[in-house]
Parts: C-alpha cells; structure tokens; sequence
C-alpha cells in the first residue's frame, strides 16, 4: 500500500462516532449557506476589486468574477458529492484519503493549512486596516506603530484572539455571532449597489477590455509575471483580453470560503441534504453581489483612476458622500470580521481530522469535554494566526492563497472521477451531473487558473510543498493510523 494507501469510507465515517472524538451536531442548511456568504463576502469585495479592476482588468473585471465563479462552480459541485457521501471533517483532505491515497491526502492537509491559516492573517491585516479608516471617521486615534503597517499590528492579534476564544466556546455560539455580521455585510454590499447605480457614468465603461499595456509597466520584476506569460515567452502585459484571466486567478481569492462549509461536515445535522444546499446556495448569492458591485464601482469610477486600496468608500468619498464612507468601512469590519471567523474554523477542523488520522500528533484533536470543540488546535492555530497577522508583513501572499485554494479543488475534481470507478456502490446523496466531463473540466480550468498565477506565488508554493514532503517522511509515514493499524476505538482503551 505505502503511501498510496487509502482510508476507508466507512472507517471515516465509524471514526466520527467514538466519544472522545465527537463533535456536535447543530448546524442546518440555514447556518451552512450564511457560513459560506460570511467566509466568502470579504476581502475580496472589500479590497481585491478595486485593485484588479485598475491595474489589470478594468471594467472586464466583471468577467474576471465570472470566470471565477464558473470555475468555483464546477468545483462546488465535486465538494457537494464528496460532502454528501462522506459527512467528515477535512474537507478535501479528507475527501482525497478516501480516493486517492494518504500521500495525496497530506499534500491536501497541509496545502489547505497554508490556504486557511494565511487567508485568516491576510484578512485580519485587512480588518485592521478598515478599523483603523472607521475610528479615524469616529474621531478616535490610533497609534500608527500599533496598526497596520506598524511595528505590532495590534487591532489584527486582538481580532484573532477574540474570535479564537469564541470558536473554541462553540460552533453554535460562532455561527450565532457570524448570522448578525454577516446581516450586516449583506447589506452594506447591497447599499452600495443600490446608492452606487445613481451615480453611475456610462462613458466610464468605455472602453470595456482595456488595450493591452506592455513591457516593464505590467510588471515591476520578472518573476511578478503570470507564469503562463514567461513559459510561452510573452511580453509581460496588463489589461486586454488576458488581463480578464489574470484577473480572474487574482480575484479568485474573493471566492475562498464555499470549501470551508466541507470542513463543517461532522458537524451538520443532515449533512447529506444540507451540505450540497449550503455549497451551492452560498456561491450563487455571493457571484450575484460581487457582478453588481464590479458593475457598480468601475461605472462610478473610470477605471485607471480607482483607489487600488479602498475601493468601494474612496468611490463614495470622490463625489462628497463622506458619511456612505464611514458607513462601507464599519462594513467592511464587520465583513472582513466573519471572513477570520470562518477560516480559523476552517483550518481547526482540516488539523483536527489529520491528527485524529495521527499524520500530526493525536494530543492535536483533542476535544473538550464541555465544549465538544478541538480546543487544543483551535488555540494553537489561534496563536500562530495571531503572530503572522501581527508582525509580518503577509499582505502581498495572498496569491499564496489562492494557489492552495486551486490545488485542493484540481483533487477533489479529480478525486470524484476516481472514486466513482472504485467505489460506484456507495450511496451518493448529490451526485454531479454528466460526470465525468464536468469534473475534468472542473480540474482543467482550475490549472488554467493556477499558471495564471506569478513566478513567485510558484516558487514559494514549491518551498512549502517541499517542507510539507520532509514532514510527512519524518513523522506521518511511520506513525499514521493506516501505517500502524490502530483504530480509535483501541487507542481510547489504550488511553483508559
């Protein structure tokens, strides 16, 4: 078997039932789809659109949405199968131990690690930001060596902390927290589009694919550039027709979070009817909003001249409606406040499902006996979190992101093919249509996508793939569950 061996789906399934491992079982489809529209309205409307919009897309960045979308799509649908089928903690990482091998479902594990816990420090910076932008419009100070940019960014720990205290006092209490933020995410989102179409101006549309720039003002440096660009030895270029597909690898990151509602699964109370719903319920709204804001800011605002930082708030400052200002940044902090929440969940539950697989040490999946929550992880990915988000400067790795975000779905789009020809009597309450076409096209897409991405989003991907490799040959060969053939069931009378 070596480290091609494949945990069963059954085994998976009988893990999530032993006492010392079980989480409970609270969320409805309701708390699934407002989840995904949390962790997925953020940092991507907040912050990327604008930024793509002037420096690579311009007004086609509504394509760009769109093409993500229909990539995320495809991918939605492969994640609502395996969800459905196997209701565990892991999302992809489990998903791919069941269908491809443990090997393939480390690579997973520790992919998505760098996927969640750097989306959480990425956003927290961002929260920071805006939280600083709404006290300065409240009239409260801030000291700048204490805020974003600063020596310390203090407000972004403090944010990681909080909220790492809530998720370990429960899932429910977190969702609770998160359906009020996202109410009022959700409507800021729609207040921007309704005020915004006012003051809309046909002629900034125009021209709607920008010409294609070239040469050295693409690009800064050489390895800036689209690795699809350097490996067919184009010019380096922004804007044209390409531009809509660079564009769309980079606002990709707007759509990070409907693969977190998978890692909810043990969680669920009918996973096989509300897993698929909240996936798919949750891209749909989110690709409506995001459409209509591009729409919005770039026909507010000609696109070369849009504030690559704060979009949405420097397009209302621009006409003289200060207040609207004040008003998208307190959205944009309780936005981006739900976008952490969810993906500390996120990477608590991947880490919680590798440990009880023993590929990282047991003590890591612990539960606690009141909360019924991996309290051990979720403080430890807590802590880590708070000191990335709070002196590095990790805002320019959120291509990092969405490299890991893309690898994941190529799997688990893959990993549907595989499992459909070696188990086709398993019970698939969702199943995607015109298999297997759609999820090859699925994994085609999404490495489309992903050499779209720059040279050195790559090569720093390569170097945590590489750590990940000697981690695996260290520790997880030798000591996983399937290596050694204990089962949860033993190792809790072993603990007794």
């Amino acid at each position: 078997m070596g480290i091609f061996r494949t945990k069963g789906i059954e085994q998976s399934i009988a893990d999530t039932d032993e006492p010392e491992y079980q989480l409970k079982k609270n969320l409805t489809a309701l708390d699934l789809t407002v989840f995904g529209v949390g962790v997925i309205i953020g940092a991507g409307i907040f912050t990327l659109t604008g930024r793509a919009a002037a420096t690579i897309a311009g007004p086609a960045i509504v394509l760009s949405f769109v093409v993500s979308a229909l990539c995320c799509a495809l991918a939605a649908l492969c994640y609502a199968e395996f969800a459905s089928t196997v209701p565990v903690s892991g999302s992809a990482y489990t998903f791919a131990y069941a269908s491809l091998g443990e090997i393939i479902a480390w690579i997973i594990g520790w992919d998505l690690l760098l996927e969640l816990m750097l989306g959480a420090s990425v956003v927290a910076q961002g929260w920071s930001t805006y939280a600083v932008v709404l006290l300065e419009n409240l009239g409260i100070g801030w000291p700048a060596a204490l805020g974003p940019g600063g020596t310390v960014d203090v407000l972004a720990m403090l944010l990681v902390a909080l909220l790492a205290t809530l998720i370990t006092i429960g899932i429910k209490e977190s969702m609770r927290v998160n359906l009020v933020l996202v109410a009022v995410k959700v409507f800021i989102v729609l207040f921007v589009i309704i005020a915004g179409i006012g003051f809309i101006n046909p002629a900034n549309y125009s021209p709607f694919i920008p010409p294609p720039v070239p040469g050295a003002s693409a690009v800064e440096h050489w390895y800036q550039q689209p690795l699809l660009q350097a490996a067919l030895g184009l010019e380096p270029t922004a804007f044209g027709v390409s531009g809509i597909f660079v564009g769309a690898a980079l606002v990709f990151f707007a759509y990070i979070g409907f693969d977190v509602v998978a890692t909810t699964a043990e969680e669920a109370r009918n996973p096989q009817r509300d897993l698929p719903i909240g996936i798919l319920a949750s891209l749909l709204i989110c690709t409506v909003l995001y459409a209509a804001v591009a729409l919005v800011i770039t026909g507010m605002v000609k696109y070369d001249q849009i504030d690559p930082k704060a979009a949405l708030a420097s397009a209302f400052t621009s006409l003289g409606k200060t207040n609207y200002a004040t008003l998208i940044s307190a959205g944009a902090v309780a936005g981006l406040t739900t976008v952490v929440l969810t993906l500390l969940i996120g990477a608590s539950r991947v880490v919680f499902a590798m440990s009880r697989d023993h590929l990282l040490p047991p003590v890591l999946s612990k539960v606690h006996p009141r909360f019924q929550t991996p309290y051990v992880i979720t403080v430890v990915i807590g802590v880590v979190t708070m000191l990335v988000a709070g002196l590095t400067p990790i805002g320019k790795l959120e291509e990092m992101v969405n490299i890991g975000t893309l690898t994941a779905f190529i799997v688990v789009s893959i990993g549907i093919v595989v499992l459909r020809r070696t188990r086709p009597d398993l019970p698939r309450a969702f199943r995607v249509p015109f298999s297997p076409a759609l999820p090859i096209a699925s994994a085609a897409i999404c490495v489309f996508l992903t050499l779209n991405l720059s040279i050195e989003t790559w090569l720093r991907f390569v170097i945590w793939m590489v750590l990940g490799f000697a981690l695996y040959a260290a520790y997880g060969y030798r000591r996983s569950r399937l290596a050694t053939g204990e089962t949860l069931a033993e190792m809790g009378h072993a603990h007794r």
